[in-house]
Parts: structure tokens; C-alpha cells; sequence
């Protein structure tokens, strides 16, 4: 069998698998009641949403946790899955000189960002951050993501080696000792940008399925078996949620899948060698981001907004646009945005 026939079974293994076991899932959720309250919500500095309480309020109620089942079916396929490649003569070829590595920061990164975001969510939904049960405050959860980024940036520092940063049409800058600050920038701030994209149905698990598209190109390119066989469980996988994930939505990924697979989007970025092409394969969460920041710091110091509202989706909701039209107008920037960002790439 050959690799690439190998990779397009696995894909669609793991989307049966996911299509399987979603429904009863959905059902277990409603059972553990771990669903989305119609509750007030405020921004980082404790200051009320109005306009993003207007239009989420009817999503109350919709079971939350989704991303939970694809890290499961991920990570057990993929723990299985490795070590039989070799059987259906399929050579195990990497950039990394020790395979092992690369698989251990991979499943480091989707099970602890995992369970970061599965507590906050348990927290979150059960109320009880209110009875003072050891509910995370923003700026403790953040503390948590820089923390086992860190951790993450290390050990792709010292134990893969990675050091260096290319840049298309420029060159390849070796970065020494501040690739660890710079790895660690990147993969918080992309955690948080795919939480925060995650506001729209279908828009942060559809966009994150394209760039994953893109990145599993390119890994197949440089014949990177581990990460294309990943990014092959990870598409087929968000492919059945997002089935019940577009409008309107039946089940929501939560904290505990949006903060695991923004992550884990950089690290296979990082990992690729390709972090430039990553900010323009996964723009729609840069430019979701980059509004946010923009608009909390000009409320902080300018007592003003830039924007209606924040992120960017909201103020096209505020100025009218329908739900289903900004996700799939989202949808289409982001696959010119993964082609263009794929032809940098391989320049």
C-alpha cells in the first residue's frame, strides 16, 4: 500500500469513528447537563458584552465539550496507529533524527492544553467558579498556557533542535536560545485565537480544517509520516464534528477543544519549519486575535472602542450580516488564505 493510499484510510477511519461515537456523545452531554448557560458575560477587565450576550444568547442550552471526543479519537488512533504503519510497507521517514520526540511533543501539547481547557469548561458550566472551587481567573489560565508552552518550547528546543526561522524571500535566521521565547509566543497566542474564533457555529472548527489541510500538504511534501498521519486523524475526525457543529450547531467544541487544537495548530507549524506560512494559512484566527487585543487595550487606555465590537465577527453581526453568511464567507478567505500561504511555503 502506498503512503499516500495508507494516510487517506486513516483519514477516513477516523471520521467513521467520530460519526460513530459523536451522537451518543451529544447525548452523554445532555445527560452530565454540561451545556452552555444563558448568563451575562463580561470581557478580560470584567466589563459587560452586550453586544456578544445579544446574539449568543440563543445558543443557550447547546452542549459544549465537543473537542474532548476528537482529542479521544485522535490520540487513541494515533497511539495505535504508529507503530502498525511499518506492517503495510510504509517507511516512517521524519525531519527528526528521533521519531519518538516529535510524537511525545505532538500528544504533550493536545492532551495538556486538553485538559487545561476541560477543567476551565467544567468550571465554567457547573458554576463552580461561584462556590469557590479552585476556578481559574483569566490571567491564572494564561499563566497555565505560558507555563506549558514553555515547557513544549523546550523540548523542541533541545530535544528536536530546532532553532532557526525561516522567512520566504528573505532567508533562514538562526535564533539560538530565543526560539524557546519566540515557540512559546506563538503557541499561546494561537491557543487563544481559535478559543476565542470559537464564537460562531461552524467557524473556528471550519477554518481550523482548512489550515490543517494546508499543513498536512506540506508534511506530506517533506515526507514527515508522524504529522501526516496526525493531521490525516485530526481532519477526518473535525470533519464529523463540524457536521454537527455548522448552523445550528449541535454540539460546541468548548475550551477544551479550542485551546488544544490552537495549540497544537502551532506546534505542527513550528515543527513544519513553516510559522510564517502558519500566520497566513490560519489568518481568520490572527485577524480574530488581533482584534480582540486591539480593542481591550483601547478600551484600557484610550476609554474608547476601535471597533462595534470584538472580535471581528461581532461587529459584522452588529452591522446585520447573518451568522451563516460570515462563517462562510470566512470559510472561503480561508482557503485562498491556506493556498497562498501553502505557495509561500514551498518557495
Amino acid at each position: 500500500m502506498s503512503s499516500l493510499a495508507l494516510i487517506l484510510s486513516i483519514l477516513i477511519l477516523s471520521f467513521i469513528i467520530t460519526s460513530i461515537a459523536i451522537v451518543p456523545f451529544i447525548n452523554l452531554l445532555y445527560k452530565l447537563k454540561f451545556q452552555r448557560a444563558n448568563q451575562v458575560t463580561r470581557d478580560t477587565f470584567g466589563v459587560l458584552t452586550p453586544v456578544f450576550n445579544k446574539f449568543h444568547k440563543t445558543k443557550a442550552g447547546v452542549p459544549v465539550g465537543g473537542g474532548l471526543l476528537v482529542i479521544i479519537v485522535v490520540s487513541v488512533l494515533f497511539a495505535l496507529l504508529i507503530p502498525m504503519v511499518k506492517h503495510f510497507g510504509v517507511d516512517v521517514t521524519s525531519n527528526y533524527a528521533t521519531i519518538q520526540n516529535e510524537i511525545n511533543i505532538i500528544f504533550f501539547t493536545l492532551l495538556s492544553f486538553g485538559l487545561l481547557g476541560l477543567y476551565d469548561d467544567v468550571m465554567k458550566f457547573f458554576n463552580l467558579k461561584k462556590k469557590g472551587l479552585f476556578g481559574l481567573r483569566m490571567k491564572h489560565k494564561f499563566i497555565f498556557e505560558i507555563i506549558i508552552s514553555f515547557a513544549i518550547a523546550m523540548m523542541m528546543y533541545y530535544n528536536l533542535g530546532i532553532s532557526i526561522l525561516h522567512i520566504p524571500f528573505i532567508g533562514t535566521f538562526q535564533m539560538g536560545i530565543f526560539y524557546i521565547p519566540f515557540a512559546t509566543f506563538t503557541i499561546v497566542s494561537f491557543a487563544n485565537a481559535v478559543n476565542i474564533s470559537d464564537g460562531l457555529d461552524g467557524l473556528a472548527a471550519g477554518s481550523l480544517m482548512i489550515s490543517l489541510f494546508g499543513l498536512w500538504f506540506l508534511s506530506s511534501a517533506i515526507l514527515d509520516v508522524p504529522i501526516s498521519i496526525f493531521l490525516a486523524l485530526f481532519i477526518g475526525s473535525l470533519i464529523s464534528f463540524l457536521y454537527f457543529n455548522v448552523f445550528p450547531a449541535r454540539i460546541f467544541m468548548g475550551d477544551v477543544g479550542s485551546l488544544a487544537f490552537g495549540a497544537t495548530l502551532a506546534v505542527v507549524g513550528l515543527l513544519l519549519g513553516k510559522v510564517i506560512a502558519l500566520v497566513v494559512i490560519s489568518f481568520i484566527f490572527v485577524l480574530e486575535i488581533s482584534t480582540s487585543l486591539i480593542q481591550l487595550l483601547s478600551k484600557k487606555f484610550l476609554k474608547r472602542k476601535i471597533f462595534p465590537a470584538a472580535p471581528i465577527h461581532l461587529s459584522l453581526q452588529k452591522y446585520g450580516w447573518e451568522e451563516p453568511k460570515i462563517v462562510q464567507r470566512a470559510w472561503l478567505l480561508q482557503i485562498m488564505l491556506t493556498i497562498f500561504g501553502v505557495w509561500l511555503a514551498v518557495l
